[in-house]
């Protein structure tokens, strides 16, 4: 077993090194693999069991990938039963960093605030490091008419190639999905097992333009827009 973590961040700083462990690069299709592993555990926790488990500790450090790129999570010493009363109101929890911002004046939790964290650890494993500034620009990004926009292409991670093909069409619905996850309003994020049936049921499309032209912005208005 490694950590996400091992992956992603190990070795920014030097040229050509992308978190190789056991000899296997970690390239978009199997960061695509990762991020839909993660997507279907936490649709188990909050759909399949009973009562629904929220993990409240989603972060690129309590995930950890076995022989075959699947991933695990771990670390449930914060994770609680989900009821319908007030007992879900608690002390405030998890990794500084991928914390649901209602959480920051309202410590009441929800599944929707593992759906944030999801968004995060997605955002992070497919830029190569934490999006804190960008997430911190997103509200602007998406009201402004110009000026704060950014190419999705120099989001990725950029010691790798840029995606082509199929696997393009991928990585920009994997972000499209991350910049839902992260909306300020937890109302508005999808449910993580809307997102493990999207993930499951996709069938082949195409981009209906050049990769290279995408912004972030084009991403958000699709994602607020369902």
């Amino acid at each position: 077993m490694y950590y996400l973590y091992d992956y992603v961040e190990r070795g920014r700083g030097k040229q050509g090194c992308l978190g190789v462990l056991g000899g296997m690069m970690f390239d978009w299709a199997m960061r695509v693999k990762v991020i839909h592993g993660v997507a279907h555990a936490l649709a188990y926790l909050h759909n399949d069991c009973s009562p629904p488990i929220v993990h409240r500790d989603v972060s690129i450090n309590n995930i950890l990938l076995d022989g075959e790129f699947e991933p695990n999570l771990s670390d449930f010493g914060t994770a609680k039963l989900l009821t319908f009363d007030a007992s879900n109101w608690t002390a405030l929890v998890g990794s500084y960093g991928y914390i649901a911002p209602e959480l920051a004046y309202m410590v009441r939790f929800t599944d929707k605030c593992d759906v944030y964290s999801f968004g995060v650890v997605t955002m992070e494993v497919m830029m190569g490091m934490h999006p804190g500034e960008m997430l911190s620009n997103l509200s602007s990004m998406a009201s402004s008419s110009g000026g704060n926009d950014v190419f999705l292409k120099d989001v990725l991670d950029q010691r790798l190639p840029i995606p082509t093909g199929q696997l393009a069409e991928h990585v920009v619905f994997i972000v499209k999905i991350a910049l839902a996850c992260t909306q300020m309003d937890p109302t508005t994020r999808p449910s993580m097992l809307l997102i493990s049936q999207e993930m499951s049921t996709r069938k082949k499309a195409y981009l209906s333009e050049p990769f290279g032209t995408i912004t972030i912005k084009n991403l958000l208005e699709v994602s607020r827009s369902g």
